[in-house]
């Protein structure tokens, strides 16, 4: 059976039980039921309308469940609605899906989880891999989302920027389990662009491209971080960079500026650079001043101090790390850079050593523990 064509199908035949007036978590569970019965069936007996089949089962599996409810006049009103017998409207309601699963009653975690589910057509395990916690943790966090969006109607205008939050929190978890969630999340973007005309839409999809693109060179074979500015750049994917490229250009053309369209021009100089030393940082600068202005964010200001002390020396760039809360993520790690560029490897071998501490991911304790260790024995053998 056709796997992609299935995850394809699904948030819009989820989408038209849920337009045709049955609750979120009813319809995902009807879905859920025509979805079985297509892996048992459709292999010797593929329906020429793939859609139309699932519509058609899924809504008798609901009204299946509807008729042992104690609400007559809503079950018979419901009956009434069945949908005749023909090929499915070739209607795409995928955005409005969107919208619900990243509705602002939900925390990130759960609007996540619930956007893989309902969208993304992952089942609950597979979620749960990706996030490394329990199948049945994972099951109980997307029911209570279930629960809080049961009662939501398609009446009123979803929040694009709420979406694009949600999709890039997908993005930002990377790979674990058996699940690529950058990849998906690329996947669930082109999904939402197709559905929806906005600029910033193309500029996370380019973001997305830009950054992934690199993914093959930042890490060694032994698993350890690579820098960006030693990567080897021969890695980098140069159709995906060309693709987000062109899909930033014509973004930016629209005089629409977003963070996600100044976040992904930022990622499109580094990966124009042909060298490290190549790199653009006067004009990084500038996108980050745009950013910061966007924004108003402490961690784009932390960013940019790295890229002014690439741009004017590592002095600027402490000065204007300077003015910056010291509790921000990351910060100790920027001082340490900083400092070892303007050639203080005393301060910037015990910065590393802190920033080692407080780093939560493993591979970056290691990284930055590895850099203290090298300033240690650089300043020993300058003994």
């Amino acid at each position: 059976m056709d796997e992609a064509l299935i995850r394809s199908l699904t948030p819009s035949v989820l989408t038209v039980l849920v337009r045709r007036g049955a609750d979120f978590a009813a319809a995902e569970d009807a879905v859920q039921e025509a979805l079985v019965e297509a892996v048992r069936g459709w292999a010797d007996d593929p329906p020429r309308d793939p859609k139309g089949w699932l519509v058609t089962v899924a809504w008798r599996r609901f009204l299946d469940a509807a008729r042992a409810d104690t609400a007559r006049r809503r079950r018979e009103d419901r009956v009434e609605e069945e949908p005749a017998p023909g090929p499915a409207p070739d209607v795409d309601d995928t955005l409005q899906l969107y919208f619900l699963c990243a509705h602002p009653s939900l925390t990130p975690s759960s609007a996540v989880a619930l956007t893989l589910r309902a969208v993304g057509g992952l089942t609950t395990r597979q979620i749960a891999r990706a996030y490394l916690v329990p199948e049945a943790t994972m099951a109980q966090r997307i029911s209570r989302a279930k629960r809080t969006v049961s009662g939501v109607r398609f009446d009123r205008p979803g929040d694009v920027a709420t979406v694009l939050r949600v999709l890039y929190l997908v993005f930002n978890e990377g790979y674990s389990g058996d699940v690529d969630l950058a990849a998906e999340a690329i996947r669930l973007t082109r999904q939402l662009a197709a559905s929806v005309d906005h600029p910033e839409v193309a500029g996370l999809l380019a973001l997305m491209l830009l950054h992934h693109a690199r993914r093959a060179a930042r890490t060694a074979p032994d698993g350890s971080l690579v820098p960006l500015a030693e990567q080897d750049r021969g890695r980098w994917d140069t159709a995906s960079i060309a693709e987000g490229v062109a899909i930033l250009q014509a973004a930016l053309a629209r005089d629409r500026l977003g963070e996600f369209q100044a976040q992904a021009a930022i990622a499109a100089l580094h990966a124009d650079a042909p060298t490290a030393g190549e790199t653009d940082w006067v004009q990084i600068v500038e996108w980050y001043d745009e950013l910061a202005r966007l924004t108003g964010s402490p961690v784009v200001r932390l960013n940019r101090a790295v890229a002014v002390g690439e741009a004017d020396g590592p002095r600027a760039g402490l000065a204007a790390l300077a003015g910056l809360d010291e509790a921000l993520p990351r910060y100790t790690a920027v001082a340490a850079y900083l400092h070892e560029r303007d050639g203080d490897l005393d301060r910037a071998a015990r910065l590393y050593a802190e920033a080692a501490r407080k780093a939560s991911d493993l591979a970056e304790r290691d990284h930055l523990t590895r850099r203290a260790a090298r300033l240690n024995s650089r300043r020993r053998a300058a003994r």
